[in-house]
């Protein structure tokens, strides 16, 4: 499969500040690639240096078969972070503007927007200034402004910052669409849900240095399967059941314990209820919590993200 994004030992700093630190991936044609980690992780500095608006300390990109954005930027559509449209413009110049400044002729990027427009539910607005917009529709509109040109590799700076459930659903939407026609989708998020929906591939920051780079149920892996146990379960009773550590035992409010351990690597949860039962202990409730990509998260960086 080709590749549409290549970054090889990248580095930035901002005098003494080191951004990012030895960063290697690469993104396939087609692929949506969640780019993970907390706020101040390296994500915005090194979409800027794939980009091309900053220049890298270290390393080599590789970007459409370009060295960086600048050269290749009518194939790339850009989300930033920093959400920004002529307010006194409508919806149909504003996108048609953009998509000009993408190679398109005016009548067929006005034509795009329109199209855009109808098919986003935005049609009844698409002659109305953006001033008098809602702050989600607004960001729709930009969003609609860099795939206009129907760009091969899509960059989105935390998209889903700022919008509510329906239009974060829709967005998850479009991104998929884009990578059902052939577009590669990199996107940067602190919130890990939306990466466990979409992506085949996920690369984890922290501290401006890749701590993961793969599929979503690699990642899962390295968190460990909980175990939650409820019923009349005395302390010395939880911590002798085999494959569970790190039991923790907290007493319910209408009566009884709740056991909460992680299950050892290998073993099987339906061994842990069968010894409860050998034992002649009462449970109540018995749940395999499987790990989260959030929970691997914290398992590879050592500290909490935005859940």
């Amino acid at each position: 499969m080709q590749t549409a994004l290549k970054l090889e030992g990248i580095g930035k700093r901002y005098g003494d500040f080191q951004a990012v630190r030895d960063l290697s991936f690469e993104v396939a044609q087609g692929r949506i690639c969640g780019f993970l980690g907390p706020n101040g992780a390296g994500k915005t500095s090194t979409i800027r240096m794939i980009l091309g608006l900053v220049a890298p300390s270290e390393g080599r990109i590789d970007v459409l078969g370009a060295p960086d954005g600048r050269a290749v930027r009518s194939r790339i559509g850009f989300l930033p972070e920093e959400r920004g449209l002529y307010r006194r413009m409508t919806p149909v110049e504003a996108i048609g503007f953009l998509a000009g400044l993408k190679g398109l002729s005016t009548g067929e990027a006005r034509r795009r927007a329109r199209t855009l427009l109808e098919a986003h539910g935005l049609g009844h607005a698409m002659n109305r200034q953006i001033r008098s917009l809602s702050k989600g529709m607004a960001q729709k509109v930009q969003l609609l402004s860099a795939l206009a040109h129907e760009p091969e590799l899509v960059i989105l700076d935390e998209p889903f910052s700022g919008l509510d459930p329906v239009n974060q659903q829709e967005l998850e939407g479009i991104i998929r669409a884009l990578a059902a026609r052939g577009a590669t989708v990199l996107f940067s998020t602190h919130v890990m849900q939306h990466a466990e929906r979409l992506c085949e591939q996920v690369v984890l920051l922290s501290g401006g240095r890749k701590v993961f780079d793969g599929a979503v149920e690699q990642a899962r892996a390295a968190a460990p399967r909980r175990l939650v146990l409820e019923g009349a379960i005395s302390p010395e009773a939880a911590s002798a059941l085999p494959g569970l550590v790190d039991v923790v035992c907290a007493p319910l409010a209408a009566g009884g314990v709740q056991v909460t351990g992680v299950l050892a690597p290998g073993a099987p949860a339906q061994a842990v209820l069968r010894a409860a039962f050998e034992q002649g202990l009462d449970i109540t409730r018995f749940e395999l919590k499987e790990p989260q990509l959030h929970d691997a998260f914290i398992v590879l960086t050592g500290q909490e993200i935005a859940a």
